[in-house]
């Protein structure tokens, strides 16, 4: 049997494709700050939750996209949040962990107009 030969692309629009090189580094994060950060009480017994299921979400959405442990989620959204210029506190490590045993991950994927780049949609 004949061993078929590799094929050969050759690149003919290299601004796109460089253009395309770059954009896969290009990280967008940002927070709506019309989202409700912390819970709302609940009549039941115990301790009230301080953060809303929404915020959860988004921090255990990260240590999805990026595989980084819990203690290292908490030090990224603190600095996503202090970028951001907000004055929001991150939920620290354990209460995620204990969380995260409650709450689906929804991730959708999106793929670009230009056939390029794909990009993250984090719905929080």
């Amino acid at each position: 049997m004949k061993k078929l030969a590799p094929k050969i692309y050759r690149t003919t629009n290299w601004s796109s494709y460089n253009r395309a090189l770059i954009n896969r580094g290009n990280i967008s994060i940002w927070f709506d700050t019309q989202t409700q950060l912390y819970a709302q009480p609940q009549a039941k017994h115990g301790r009230n939750q301080t953060y809303s299921d929404t915020v959860i979400q988004c921090c255990l959405m990260i240590k999805a996209l990026f595989p980084l442990s819990l203690c290292m989620v908490t030090g990224f959204v603190q600095s996503l949040v202090k970028l951001c210029g907000l004055d929001w506190t991150a939920p620290d490590y354990s209460t995620l962990c204990r969380r995260q045993k409650y709450i689906d991950i929804a991730i959708r994927y999106q793929k670009s107009s230009d056939g390029f780049t794909c990009s993250w949609t984090l719905q929080v």
